[in-house]
This record gives C-alpha cells, sequence and structure tokens, in this order.
C-alpha cells in the first residue's frame, strides 16, 4: 500500500514525497487508519518496522483536522530514553515540516539551557511533547503544567518502559490527563504486564500484532561457542582482513559495526584494546554526558567511528540504517534484549549480519534464545590460531583458551555488497 491511499493531509503527504518516502511497511498500512478513526490501539511491532512513522503521520493529520486548544499542550509521546526521545524528535521535524505545530523534546543529561526550553515548551503552547518518564515528572512536581488540553498520549516501547521501571511514573502522568483521549502503545512483546498496563489505561483498544519479536530474515544470525578467555581474540578475527565476513568488501575493514558487552565497565575495557590496535572504536555507556554521546554518534553516523562498543544503552536508540555487522560480546539474558540488539542492522531493506559469542558458562541464556527464536543458530568456526573450541556438551570452565587445533568445518560466507535489494520504483519505505 502507499501512502497516498490513506486518508493523510496534504501536508503530511508532500513531507513524505520530499523525503521520498512512498509505500507502508506492514505496521504502518495496518495501524495508521485506525488511529485516523481515532480508536485506541496497542501495537506489538519490533524496532526497525517503521513504527515511529506509524504513529506520527496520524497524529499530524488527526491534530490538522481535529478540534482542539491552539494554546495549550495537545499530545505526549513517552519513550524510555533519551535516545529514542531524540530520534523521534528527528523524525517529527521531518514529517511536520509543512504543518504548522511545535514539538518539545524532554528528557535528561541537559545543561541548564535545554532545561529552560523545556519549561517554555510545556508552559507556554508547544503542541506535541516527547519525552521520557522521568524528566516529565520532575518538571510536573516543580511547575504547574496544564494536561487539560492532551488528546493524545503515546507511548513507544512501553515494554521497555516497564522494564525500566517507570509504571509508577507513567501512571502518576496518567492521572493528570484527560479521561477523553486516544491512547496508543507500541511494544516489541506483549508480556502480562503490558496487557495490564492497557487494560487500565485504555478504551476498548484494537490490538495490532506484527512480527512479534522475530529478526527480520535480512540478518544472518550467527555464534560461535568459545572460552571467555577466547573472546577478545575473536572479535580482533572477525574485525580483521582474515574475517570471512569480509568477503565481497575487498578487504577493507568493515564500516559501523556495534560491538555489545553488557557492563559498561567491559565496554571501556573493549574499546581501549580495539584502539590499542588501531581500530576507530569509541565506547558508548551511561557515564557519558548527552554531549559526549551526541558526539559519538554524530562521528559514527559520519564515518569517522568504525566500531561503537556499547551497553545496551544503544540497542534500542539508534536509528543508522547502513550497519552491517552487529557482534554480542556477552550474551544478552533476555530473548528481547537479544532482538533488539541485532536488530541495529539489516535495517530499511539492507543485509546484515549478527554473530553472538558464547562461552560455556553463557550456553543456558543462548538455548533460551533459540527456543524464543524456534531456531538453531548458525555456528562459525573458532579460529585455528585462538585455541581449542569447547565441546557441545562440556559444562562451565574458568574460561582458560586451550591450546591445539580448532574445530574445523567451513565458515559460510555472507557477502556485503548489495546494501539495498531491489525496491519499487516509487520510494522507499518510511523510517
Amino acid at each position: 500500500m502507499y501512502f497516498d491511499e490513506l486518508a493523510l493531509s496534504d501536508e503530511v503527504l508532500d513531507a513524505l514525497w520530499d523525503m521520498h518516502f512512498d509505500e507502508c511497511t506492514p505496521v504502518q498500512e495496518k495501524t495508521i487508519p485506525v488511529l485516523l478513526e481515532g480508536r485506541d490501539v496497542i501495537s506489538c511491532a519490533q524496532t526497525g518496522t517503521g513504527k515511529t512513522a506509524a504513529y506520527i503521520l496520524p497524529l499530524l493529520t488527526n491534530l490538522q483536522y481535529d478540534r482542539h486548544d491552539e494554546n495549550k499542550l495537545n499530545a505526549i509521546i513517552m519513550a524510555p530514553t533519551r535516545e529514542l526521545a531524540q530520534q523521534i524528535d528527528q523524525q517529527m521535524e521531518g514529517f511536520g515540516y509543512y504543518v504548522p505545530f511545535s514539538s518539545v523534546p524532554i528528557y535528561g543529561g541537559n545543561d541548564g539551557g535545554a532545561w529552560g526550553t523545556q519549561v517554555t515548551g510545556l508552559l507556554k503552547g508547544a503542541d506535541i511533547a516527547i519525552a521520557t518518564p522521568g524528566r516529565l515528572l520532575s518538571l510536573m512536581n516543580i511547575y504547574d503544567v496544564d494536561f487539560s488540553g492532551i488528546k493524545y498520549f503515546i507511548l513507544d516501547e512501553a515494554d521497555r518502559m516497564l522494564d525500566m521501571g517507570f509504571y509508577d511514573d507513567i501512571m502518576t502522568i496518567v492521572k493528570r490527563l484527560p479521561a477523553d483521549r486516544q491512547t496508543v502503545m507500541f511494544s516489541a512483546t506483549m508480556p502480562q504486564n503490558i496487557r495490564q498496563l492497557a487494560k487500565t489505561i485504555m478504551r476498548d483498544p484494537v490490538e495490532i500484532q506484527i512480527a512479534v519479536s522475530r529478526p527480520p530474515e535480512t540478518i544472518r544470525q550467527t555464534a560461535v561457542d568459545l572460552y571467555e578467555g577466547q573472546k577478545t581474540g575473536m572479535v580482533g578475527h572477525l574485525l580483521s582482513p582474515e574475517s570471512p565476513l569480509l568477503e565481497g568488501t575487498d578487504g577493507k575493514p568493515l564500516k559501523k559495526v556495534i560491538l555489545f558487552a553488557g557492563r559498561k565497565q567491559r565496554v571501556k575495557d573493549l574499546a581501549r584494546s580495539l584502539q590499542m590496535k588501531k581500530i576507530a572504536a569509541r565506547p558508548m555507556h551511561s557515564d557519558l554526558t548527552q554531549k559526549e554521546r551526541d558526539e559519538v554518534m554524530l562521528d559514527f553516523r559520519n564515518g569517522k567511528v568504525d566500531v561503537l562498543v556499547a551497553t545496551d544503552i544503544v540497542a534500542r536508540g539508534i536509528d543508522v540504517d547502513d550497519i552491517p555487522l552487529v557482534i554480542n560480546y556477552d550474551v544478552p539474558h533476555d530473548a528481547e534484549d537479544y532482538v533488539h540488539r541485532i536488530g541495529r542492522t539489516a535495517r530499511a531493506e539492507n543485509l546484515g549480519v549478527a554473530v553472538t559469542l558464547v562461552s560455556v558458562e553463557e550456553r543456558r541464556y543462548f538455548n533460551k534464545i533459540e527456543q524464543f527464536l524456534h531456531k538453531q543458530i548458525e555456528r562459525l568456526p573458532l579460529p585455528e590460531a585462538l585455541g581449542e573450541a569447547p565441546q557441545p556438551n562440556q559444562p562451565g570452565s574458568a574460561g582458560r583458551s586451550r591450546k591445539g587445533r580448532g574445530r574445523g568445518g567451513k565458515s559460510s560466507s555472507h557477502r556485503f555488497h548489495g546494501r539495498r535489494k531491489g525496491g519499487k520504483p516509487r520510494g522507499q519505505k518510511a523510517p
């Protein structure tokens, strides 16, 4: 389906035309018509399916046609992290280029000037607030924010917000909102706590399911069985000119790779180790200021940083389409976190590879991920230079690398030559 087949406003369609977005993604095709009717919606859609446009486009259209107080705040979009709030704000700027509405991003980690801008936007008539729960609640506790004009309340990545402990904050905010509003929830998963939240704050919502937490087929998922002490060497091999993943790149090192680790100290250590090997790597973790994070992400997008070493803070907040490789240094303990991590690659119809390094001690977590995905992940062989790999049924050990010959077997190649598949001539799908 194409956007001009939907009842979107001419101004919104003009912005889409300028951005060369013509064709809807499945979540946009199913969600936008329902939101234009004013119904509450709970949509299960993972990152990278175009869910942000699925609620921004009907919101901007409804604001044009529905009666609302132009001198009051009319909509709130909630996001779990400031990175996602920034991403939403950027897309709002593009999609809303021709409409007369203003938005204000509200999140922590800024300087005093940003605080003043946020307060002014809330108190003096921004139309849309894009906020993290904690920051919005902090402003509400200090200033008399008027929420009487709110007609649209949207929660993006609601499951993540509950995982981060924002339930009470969300309910405190909801109690200040008018009962007569449209409420929209997007979640990558649909656990019981999400269904209970929907039952509490929504009215007869339409439920839309889109590929419930399953990675797209454009991601080649792989894993390597090894000892903990062999992981750093394996990362070096994957990023070296001898890497089997480099086929089709003329032997040039891969650019824009994300390396995920479970703890921020490990992120710092890995980034430092890669830098010592003359690899352009930068760390991304919660100890950085917002300004430092912005600088790292800008350098990463511009190709000045080849490897972004990050905690899960990046898994749901980064919006870069041309990432060919994601490496999981540590196995995520939750299948949903695995899906969000590897979902950073193969975006916008590109191809991509995800490699997970599975130590003996982490096998139980990876087994759960495979059970969740209903498939066995392809195994890559351990290079001989790194020593012997653990046996399939070997119990946990101290993580020492063993000398000897690694497991044999040829690695299946994956080419990165086709950055984009053939698409329809009319244009692209909206992000």
